[in-house]
């Protein structure tokens, strides 16, 4: 397996603040917007992302989780039982935008599943998608409002985000299979 860095601390850092800025540009002052994180890495930028937009606007942004495992679609033929985490979903969604926050963007499929959880509390205004890394290969109709970077990609490689909060250290690698 060979392993290649793709964005380190400073980076990902710059990166998170531009990220913040697209959302003040679309969004204003931010009333009527709530963050919400897909567990675990998505929750965790989306962290950082409200406190970069609180430090900019001088008031709190509504922040949620989200955690999707009982939504996915292959939980059935995973190795053991998915673990179901909780949700903190802090106020309605109704009439909100939504701002759903991943790390990596892929197949599809775990927006799908988020947007399906989501939908259990309510309806929102509008449902808008921010990862910080979007690699392709979609299986889904569906596309990221912001993009932290995109990265081509083939099906055999892998993208790890890693963030300081889970393991010690903010970096996104990419590795490859040598098969």
């Amino acid at each position: 397996m060979s392993t290649t860095l793709l964005l380190e601390q400073h980076e990902m850092a710059r990166m998170l603040e531009r990220l913040a800025s697209q959302i003040l540009e679309r969004h204003d002052r931010c009333d009527h917007v709530m963050l919400v994180g897909i567990e675990r890495r998505g929750a965790d930028l989306a962290h950082r992302l409200s406190a970069r937009l609180e430090e900019r606007l001088g008031h709190p942004v509504l922040l949620g989780t989200l955690d999707i495992n009982l939504y996915r679609d292959d939980w059935t033929s995973l190795e053991g039982k998915p673990h179901i985490g909780q949700s903190r979903i802090p106020a309605s969604v109704d009439g909100r935008v939504i701002i759903l926050v991943d790390d990596v963007l892929y197949t599809g499929r775990t927006i799908r599943s988020a947007l399906e959880a989501l939908l259990d509390y309510g309806r929102p205004k509008a449902v808008e998608l921010l990862t910080l890394i979007d690699r392709g290969h979609r299986e889904l109709p569906i596309h990221a409002d912001y993009v932290g970077r995109s990265v081509n990609t083939s099906r055999q490689e892998r993208v790890d985000v890693l963030l300081a909060e889970r393991d010690g250290e903010d970096a996104v690698h990419l590795t490859t299979s040598s098969t």
